[in-house]
């Protein structure tokens, strides 16, 4: 097939053009097909991921239920173990401490909530953790070390119904050592950061009462 002057000048220039730059081109194609690949697997992993973790937890949960501390120990530990990162990690810790103290296991309880605090990624699964971990330690008179978690959790500035519930803690850690006045301010602290609606007043209110001063 025969071109005029002008089109053979464009297929010349075309070619050259592809000469200079075709296999970057190509390399930047592939680049991007596996870039895009690759997020598309990393979202499949992902959903992967969440839906062996959610039925790993059911499993755990219905251990918790029946109160069966092996089922429980060995659920709570694969998940860690597999699923530590993602949001049922924390989780597990804190739903794991509970059965543990209910079943008078506190070293267990302890070790879990341990995990929570160091590892969650969310702040409040970090805040929920040290809070229940200081009442563990407060049953066994360990009020410094206690004191310790939840000024920590403290200095992370949270707010609201969680800021309360880490003063209501402190308070009772303060009242425990026989600090009085400490636990009479932390009480009222936890008073003034909560709702007129939380179902957590009339608990803190009673052990403020209680107090007296």
């Amino acid at each position: 097939m025969a071109y005029d002057l002008q089109e053979q000048e464009q297929i010349d220039s075309l070619k050259a053009f592809w000469n200079r730059y075709g296999v970057a081109i190509l390399a930047a194609l592939t680049v991007g097909m596996l870039v895009f690949a690759g997020v598309r697997g990393w979202q499949a992993w992902q959903a992967r991921q969440a839906g062996q973790a959610a039925a790993l937890f059911a499993e755990l949960t219905a251990a918790v239920e029946a109160k069966n501390s092996d089922q429980i120990k060995s659920r709570s530990e694969s998940l860690l173990k597999d699923y530590g990162g993602t949001v049922y990690g924390p989780m597990t810790g804190l739903l794991a401490a509970r059965a543990h103290v209910d079943a008078k296991d506190t070293e267990a309880a302890k070790a879990s909530l341990r995990w929570v605090v160091d590892h969650a990624k969310d702040d409040v699964f970090r805040h929920l953790a040290r809070i229940r971990l200081a009442g563990v330690l407060l049953d066994e008179q360990a009020y410094g070390e206690a004191l310790k978690l939840i000024d920590a959790s403290s200095a992370a500035n949270p707010t609201g119904e969680l800021a309360a519930a880490l003063a209501d803690r402190r308070a009772d850690i303060l009242a425990a050592q026989g600090n009085l006045d400490g636990a009479r301010s932390d009480y009222d602290r936890a008073l003034g950061l909560l709702p007129g609606s939380s179902p957590l007043r009339q608990v803190i209110q009673l052990k403020r009462d209680a107090l007296a001063g």
